[in-house]
């Protein structure tokens, strides 16, 4: 059986019966990863394998869920924040000509975010405009000690938002449903719960419409097994400036209500979403084409990723080979430094955008030039151009260390490279950045993957 996450979706609390119920009747419930594969009837039946399975860890008991570790922003102080990262969708490859970076996804199905999720992954983020989450709730029938049925529904939460709009969806989905043996599922009553614990800033309101539909059966939310909701906060709310930015936390929940006799009310929150909200000036539909409460975009406050290809053909191909070997092998890049370890390859050292600051920009790439001077002489005659990473559009550029005291010296990368590949991969990150919509700051984040 997969190794099961043992920090992804807070577990409900263990519902069982008391041993003198009157039929005798107890059941087990736990809350588990999505893929989870559980023993048939027959199996649990079989001493050995139920004991196995029991053993099994769920999904850790908590008072309130987690965020992705992905999450970046004010939120991500809210907490807790998952352990594990969470699945992320790859593109396809960009075409061999191609200057342009492709529109993010912005819808998803609930096959796409089951198959997404995997066996143990607790969050799938197909991009920063369409990620999900789901648990697994497995319930075990018991009559004097021994499994009489099996029960199981997964809970599907898929949150997206369509392009330059300040409407973020989430659609509940009740799949996987299924029941054997001796079950009282007509009496197994479900309640869906939708919080928003948190509003950063704290004055900033949101309004939601769609309803949360009420206790249900099992057999009943078979019947009519989705429901949506959606959620929109009007701009001018943010922090002053140009950026204009409201961030929360969507956080559904789950009861278990088991039939008379069976000691079963159970309860637990399940995962917590980050939807946020811009009127960023220097973003797309800034001014919402002359409505001014619909400027600005909404998206999820997760790090974003920034795909480049290092396979033949590719118009960036020389620059995903620079950021590449940065990667993997620092020690062999320009200038030398001993702990080189340059930011941008995990979620939890993402670049930011640097935007505002002009001057800083341009020293980033005023130092970098310096390096490739230094270290690969007139190299603008044989037709090459100086490739930095970080990029000088972040924070984390070439003068980062006289900005930040604690940032090392020469924690950056330059090589000579051929022109057409660097206006490639400049392009494409200039593309990125506004289909994305990236942030200038450390509110904002992304990684880069290179594909090769």
């Amino acid at each position: 059986m997969a190794a099961l996450l043992s920090s992804a979706v807070p577990a409900m609390a263990q519902a069982g019966a008391t041993s003198n119920t009157p039929a005798g009747i107890q059941v087990e419930s736990r809350v588990l990863p999505v893929g989870t594969k559980v023993p048939s009837l027959a199996q649990l039946q079989k001493g050995s394998v139920r004991q196995e399975f029991a053993q099994q860890p769920g999904l850790a008991p908590s008072v309130e869920g987690q965020l992705p570790a992905e999450t970046v922003g004010p939120v991500r102080a809210h907490g807790p924040v998952a352990t594990e990262r969470s699945a992320v969708a790859v593109p396809g490859d960009l075409q061999a000509k191609a200057v342009t970076y492709p529109e993010p996804a912005r819808t998803m199905t609930a096959a796409e975010c089951q198959k997404g999720l995997g066996t143990d992954k607790k969050f799938y983020i197909k991009s920063r405009f369409a990620v999900c989450s789901g648990a697994l709730f497995h319930q075990i029938w018991t009559k004097n000690g021994r499994p009489v049925g099996e029960s199981q529904f997964v809970v599907l939460v898929v949150g997206t938002t369509a392009l330059d709009s300040r409407e973020v969806r989430f659609t509940h989905y009740f799949t996987s449903m299924a029941k054997t043996g001796s079950t009282k599922t007509s009496a197994l009553m479900i309640s869906p719960k939708v919080t928003v614990p948190l509003m950063y800033p704290k004055k900033a309101k949101h309004t939601f419409s769609g309803s949360v539909p009420g206790m249900r059966s099992w057999d009943a939310v078979k019947a009519n097994s989705s429901f949506q909701q959606t959620m929109t906060v009007a701009p001018g709310q943010g922090a002053k400036g140009s950026t204009d930015l409201v961030e929360s936390v969507y956080q559904p929940s789950i009861s278990l209500k088991f039939p008379t006799g069976v000691k079963g009310d159970t309860s637990g929150d399940l995962f917590l979403l980050p939807p946020r909200w811009d009127a960023a000036k220097y973003l797309r539909n800034s001014t919402g084409g002359g409505k001014p409460d619909k400027r600005g975009a909404a998206a999820f406050a997760v790090v974003a990723t920034l795909h480049y290809s290092a396979k033949a053909g590719a118009a960036e191909r020389a620059v995903a080979q620079h950021i590449q070997t940065a990667f993997t092998h620092p020690e062999k890049t320009e200038p030398y430094m001993s702990a080189k370890d340059v930011p941008g390859r995990v979620p939890a050292k993402p670049l930011n955008r640097l935007y505002e600051d002009t001057n800083r920009a341009d020293t980033n790439r005023r130092r970098a030039v310096a390096q490739c001077k230094r270290f690969y002489g007139d190299y603008a005659k044989a037709g090459k151009e100086c490739d930095e990473y970080p990029f000088a559009s972040t924070y984390q550029g070439a003068a980062q260390s006289e900005y930040d005291p604690e940032a090392k010296k020469f924690n950056f990368s330059v090589k000579a490279i051929p022109k057409a590949d660097n206006k490639a991969g400049g392009d494409l990150l200039k593309g990125f950045y506004g289909k994305n919509r990236m942030l200038d700051g450390t509110e904002d984040g992304f990684i880069v993957a290179i594909s090769s």
